[in-house]
């Protein structure tokens, strides 16, 4: 689902701990989120880029998750606040690692629900658009129940498009799909990326994948941001060769410990 943003602030200048490669998006100042005792997600900054692509990684527990949940706005940070660089929040599309949908609808009914909802002008129109985006124009009259895994995942993602983001936030987008469904979403995406300078945030548990599909990748462990960066930066900082094809992961596993 594409959420809007509650926020309308325009975002100050990144702070020493922030990273930005282009022209800015958006900031996070200190997000964080608590359940009680236990710290979800310590206070964390991040600064996003237009068209910049961006994996967050780190074992099962690690925050990935809730700090996605409050980029999109499903989630509310117990500190901290995210700010626009250019005033009213952008759109942002949002695809859960669980399909958000109704599975007794079919794929075209599904995107023109979610496309009334955001508010689409036609959202017929758009629809139909959206069912040749994501090649689904084939199964749009079955219902989503009926669909194999990486057309489902292709339907999610497809929703998570109905409002125009200039953000696509994806859940572990792959972690249910075959290597060669993999290949194909990522074909996708990466076109979708470069031909709509829209930023892009995914989370991963593979280094592999991160380095193949991200400008830099972000660290999370415990709850808190333990590196920011590029996967050879994160090589060299173990002090590993950048060339070895395994370096990456071990890499990481030095960084975040036995967690990983």
């Amino acid at each position: 689902m594409c959420p809007r943003r509650s926020s309308t602030r325009r975002a100050s200048p990144p702070t020493d701990n922030t990273r930005v490669t282009g022209v800015p998006l958006l900031t996070g100042h200190g997000l964080a989120r608590r359940y009680g005792a236990v710290e979800a997600l310590a206070p964390t900054d991040i600064a996003v880029a237009r068209g910049e692509r961006i994996a967050l990684t780190g074992p099962n527990g690690a925050g990935k998750t809730t700090l996605l949940s409050m980029l999109a706005g499903v989630g509310r940070p117990s500190a901290g606040e995210i700010s626009w660089h250019d005033g009213p929040p952008a759109p942002v599309g949002w695809a859960p690692q669980r399909p958000a949908l109704y599975p007794r609808l079919t794929a075209r009914e599904n995107l023109r629900l979610f496309a009334g909802l955001e508010g689409a002008d036609d959202a017929a129109a758009a629809t139909e658009a959206l069912l040749g985006r994501a090649d689904l124009r084939d199964v749009a009259d079955r219902p989503a129940r009926a669909l194999s895994t990486g057309t489902l995942q292709r339907l999610n993602l497809a929703i998570a498009l109905a409002g125009a983001p200039d953000l696509l936030l994806l859940d572990e987008p792959t972690a249910t799909l075959s290597p060669d469904q993999r290949h194909r979403l990522w074909a996708w995406l990466t076109d979708l990326v470069a031909g709509e300078g829209m930023s892009l945030i995914f989370s991963t548990q593979s280094i592999d994948e991160a380095a193949r599909h991200a400008d830099r990748i972000l660290v999370l462990a415990r709850g808190r941001l333990m590196f920011d960066g590029t996967v050879p930066d994160l090589i060299i900082r173990a002090g590993g060769d950048p060339d070895d094809p395994v370096a990456g992961e071990a890499a990481f596993m030095d960084l975040v410990g036995g967690e990983g």
